[in-house]
């Protein structure tokens, strides 16, 4: 199985579910320790695994007795957000950032163990006398969008991860992301109109660095967690309504202690093409190439609902490309012809060097799939069959 057929099983895994990743490279056997890993079984003898090798530039995920082991506060995220869009970049951006501390190539992943559903639940909560663990300021009692104390943590997202020590894995360490709302969306009633208090950039870097240093004393306190290194990336929430989801803004490194001496800049940001409402693009020159991308590929049929791009730039450069083209094609020929020419526009149109993931779909759901990685000259293209 190539290593691009392999990557298009893999993100659409990660979409249905985590299930199959039992499947996506050779296992490898290792023993783990119970008690550093977070694992809620007592047995000594379980059967711990990991997805595959890779070529160090991703993570091999943790399995028990085969299968994968799922976040301890799994769904949180859903149940928190209403843009799909938060979800996929707070959990991606945070596994990025953590490769900084823990290098693929010696770490192996896996979902938080150490933060319960009912501590982060509580955590995410409002401070009150019967939530003294909240980190959301207490309810003052006032409505006016400007003077009530708004929500500022929105999301608490856990990722562990665990080095080879031989044939064991052993906790190396734990990345922490929290995700902080810039508008907070409320209801003055019960099923009443929706208001927002929108968050000053400077109230929200605030109050996140002095939620993380609760969080890390809070940690800190398990034994577990006592000496390992924790990772903390602080994120700013996309709007519900944004076609794009939010961005990291600061992130941290905690080696031992409960104190946060440094916090490094995260330049990040995410846009939509084409522009709308006379928006200025981030850089004018990629507005032109998608645009142009645009026009040469609705020109090919008219059956074209719609072409748009999500971009994200770090450090004020493009570094990556995700392109939706939604069709109305019935007949595969006319598929694969359209796939043809969209990997011919792509080529000569966008911008190269960076990774783009195109994806053709109609209502009845993914057609085609065209991916190219960073550096890569050519993309990689698979037309989805009826059989």
């Amino acid at each position: 199985m190539s290593n691009h057929i392999k990557k298009i099983k893999l993100s659409l895994v990660l979409l249905a579910t985590v299930a199959v990743l039992a499947g996506c490279g050779n296992l490898q056997n290792s023993g783990l320790s119970d008690g550093e890993s977070g694992s809620n079984t007592n047995s000594k003898t379980s059967n711990y695994q990991i997805t595959g090798t890779t070529d160090g530039t991703q993570y091999s995920a943790l399995l028990s007795n085969g299968k994968y082991k799922v976040s301890a506060t799994r769904g949180l995220l859903t149940d928190q957000n209403a843009n799909k869009f938060n979800i996929s970049s707070f959990e991606s951006g945070l596994t990025t950032l953590s490769k900084t501390e823990f290098s693929p190539k010696k770490y192996a992943f896996q979902e938080g163990q150490h933060i319960s559903r009912t501590t982060a639940n509580n955590w995410l909560a409002r401070q009150s006398k019967s939530n003294p663990e909240g980190l959301n300021p207490v309810d003052n009692g006032k409505t006016d969008p400007s003077t009530r104390n708004p929500i500022y943590l929105q999301d608490i997202l856990e990722q562990d991860y665990l080095v080879r020590k031989g044939n064991s894995y052993q906790l190396g360490g734990v990345a922490i992301g929290l995700g902080m709302n810039k508008v907070d969306n409320y209801r003055k009633e019960k099923y009443g109109a929706v208001y927002k208090t929108t968050i000053s950039e400077t109230a929200r870097e605030q109050q996140a660095k002095s939620i993380a240093e609760k969080i890390l004393s809070r940690l800190r306190q398990k034994k577990a967690l006592a000496n390992v290194t924790i990772v903390f990336g602080l994120y700013e929430q996309g709007e519900d309504d944004s076609l794009v989801g939010g961005t990291y803004f600061a992130t941290a490194v905690s080696k031992s202690g409960t104190n946060i001496d440094q916090w490094n800049t995260v330049n990040e940001k995410n846009a939509v093409l084409p522009v709308v409402n006379n928006e200025k693009a981030i850089n004018d020159g990629d507005s032109d190439s998608f645009d142009n991308f645009k026009s040469k590929v609705q020109s090919f049929f008219p059956n074209l609902s719609g072409v748009t791009a999500q971009v994200h730039y770090k450090d004020n450069k493009l570094a990556g490309m995700n392109i939706k083209i939604t069709t109305q094609f019935f007949g595969e020929n006319e598929i694969r012809s359209f796939t043809q020419y969209t990997d011919t526009a792509a080529t000569q149109y966008l911008p190269a060097g960076i990774p783009i993931e195109i994806t053709i779909s109609s209502v009845e759901g993914m057609q085609a799939f065209l991916n190219r990685d960073s550096g890569d000259k050519t993309f990689y293209t698979h037309v989805f069959g009826s059989y």
